[in-house]
This record gives C-alpha cells, structure tokens and sequence, in this order.
C-alpha cells in the first residue's frame, strides 16, 4: 500500500466520525476540567481534530463567556460537556443552544429522555458515555446520536472495565449510531486498530494537556512528561461502607493523604465517634478545589493529578496542530507499511 492508498484508506475508516463531527480527523479532545478550556479546545479544532470545552461546575453566565471567547478563536466545529448532576443543566443546555453549538457531550451518569430531546430539539447532536452494551442499546433507545466508549485506562473518574474489553463487547453490537473509542490512546497505531473493529473515532486526553496552548501550570505539564503509564493509578476504596468513585491520577502526597485520611475516619467511625454519613461526607469532600489547585496553581504534590495511562507517552510540551499530525502520521504509517494491502 502506497503513502497515498494509506491516506485515503485512513480516510475511509474514519469517514463516519468525520462526517459527524464535521472535522477533518475524527479525534476529539477528551473534556478535562480546567485544562480543556477555549485555548485548547480552539486549538484541537483549529488543528483538525474536534475540540469540546468542559463545562464541569460552571455557571451558566460563565459557560456563556467562555463558549464566545472559543468561538472567537476558531470557525470549526466544536463541542460542549455537561455533567448530568449540575443543578442548572437545563439552563446550560440552554446557553449552548442559543449559541449554536454544534454538539454537546452528556457526561456524569445517564441522562433523562428530556434533556436529550431538548438538545436535540434545539438543533444540537447528543454525545453520551456508554459503560456498558445494556447502556449503550438504552441510551440508542433514548435517541442519542453518538456514543463514547471509555476504558478504565482513561484519566479521572473511570469505570472498571479496560478499552480494549469495551470495544470488543460493544462495537460489533451498535450500528445505528457512531462510537467513539477512549481511554489510554497516545498512538496512530491503537486509533487504526479501533476504526478497523467499528469504531467512528477515538476520543484523547491525557495526550493534549502538554500541548503548548494549554493554560495547565508548568509544574503539571513537567510531571506529565516526567511520568510512566504505572505512575498513573486508581484511587482506592478501603471500605465498601465508604464508596469511593474511582479515580486515576498520578500518584501523590495528597493521594498518600486520601487513604490515610479513609483509614482514619473508618477507624472514628468503628469508635461510634463520628456518623455515617458525616464520616462519608468527609471523605467525599477532601478532592474539593484539589483539581484546581493542580492544574492552574501548580500544586503537584496536594492536588489532584488526573491523568490516563497514556501519560507514559507524553515526552514534550508541543503545540496541538503538531501533536495530531503525529497521530495522523503514525495511522497512515501503519496502514501504508502492510504489504499487498
């Protein structure tokens, strides 16, 4: 197969996600708060990916200010993440739609029906995450038109089920709508391996957050670029009475604190010293602002380091245009290199 044959080969195998998307490569950027924010997410657009700004706890006011700030920096298509337990969804929902974008990602949980009509009503295209194939067939159901499949190896809140497993369970299975396959995706090669089970695209993030237009703090990108797939690790529930929704995160002195901090209220609770739920409650409450103070403060060693096992492959900061050409790249590369294809 020629470079040429390579490209075009390419082209067809990602021609669904592109075509839905309205992209030129069918990679998005994975929404990461505070990191996938309109420089970035402008970027990842602008370079020929799809870009989705994270909305995560913002006020509708400031989702409003932040969508035209990226709306002034590109004419591409781009997308917006909601998370499902916001308290103002609705109203979110409903600054998206009064400036036109394109796609929003549903994210957190499965969304009702009304939220999903609304969207859609409105003009925009539903992206929503798919743990399961029940879920999946469910949410195709419910009139979602694109799905995200998410492997474990994914950084922040993660599932328990690898991507490799996910896509084999559920990509034979849906046709109706396009999949996208994420979590611990740093290559062209693992991107053509997934368009060629059925996939529509992939979704990265971990491999965007030492792009050059990303805002995150310098002392966050270098540990990005200083860490291993194994540095990146779930965070760990001692006690079922005490659930902990997993997250994977670069290993730290605030994740050493998290499990000491388990193990102490566990050991208030067994004494009959504190209740249940405030004993939940305080566990529950220790990542408050942690993100934050990691990503743009620069606090590696107290906040949370959300990062996929793709970390491994981050070796530089460089620009966003570049980072997906070299994925590009490596796809065609790997297509062009099988003989008499």
């Amino acid at each position: 197969m020629t470079v040429v044959e390579a490209r075009a080969r390419l082209d067809s195998l990602w021609r669904r996600g592109r075509e839905f998307l309205g992209c030129e490569y069918a990679i998005l950027g994975g929404a990461m708060t505070w990191v996938s924010e309109h420089n970035l997410v402008a970027a990842i657009s602008n370079g020929g990916g799809f870009g989705v700004l994270a909305c995560g706890s913002m006020s509708p006011d400031l989702l409003a200010q932040e969508i035209d700030r990226l709306a002034a920096l590109t004419d591409k298509p781009f997308g917006v993440n909601l998370i499902i337990m916001h308290p103002e969804l609705d109203a979110l929902a409903d600054v998206c739609l009064e400036r036109k974008v394109s796609h929003v990602v549903l994210a957190g949980g499965l969304p009702k029906k009304g939220i999903i009509e609304k969207l859609k009503q409105g003009g925009a295209r539903v992206i929503c995450f798919a743990p399961t194939l029940k879920l999946a067939n469910r949410l195709v159901g419910l009139g979602v038109d694109a799905l995200v499949i998410e492997g474990m190896e994914a950084g922040g809140h993660i599932g328990s089920v690898s991507t490799s497993v996910l896509a084999q369970e559920i990509l034979p299975h849906i046709r109706e709508v396009p999949v996208f396959v994420a979590g611990g995706i740093g290559r062209g090669e693992a991107i053509v391996s997934y368009l060629e089970m059925g996939a529509a695209g992939c979704q990265l993030g971990t491999l965007f957050v030492c792009a050059k237009e990303s805002v995150a703090h310098l002392s966050f990108k270098q540990a990005f670029i200083r860490a291993n797939a194994r540095d990146a690790v779930a965070s760990v529930q001692l006690d079922p009475r005490f659930p902990v929704i997993p997250v994977r995160a670069l290993a730290n002195q605030s994740s050493r604190e998290f499990t000491e901090l388990q193990r102490e209220v566990i050991d208030r609770y067994n004494k009959d010293e504190v209740g249940l739920k405030d004993a939940q409650l305080e566990i529950e409450h220790f990542w408050a602002g942690a993100l934050r103070r990691a990503v743009i403060d620069g606090d590696v060693e107290n906040g949370s380091m959300m990062a996929g096992q793709s970390v491994g492959m981050v070796k530089q900061e460089q620009p966003t245009a570049e980072i997906i050409r070299e994925l590009v790249d490596q796809a065609v590369q790997v297509l062009d290199s099988r003989e008499g294809s």
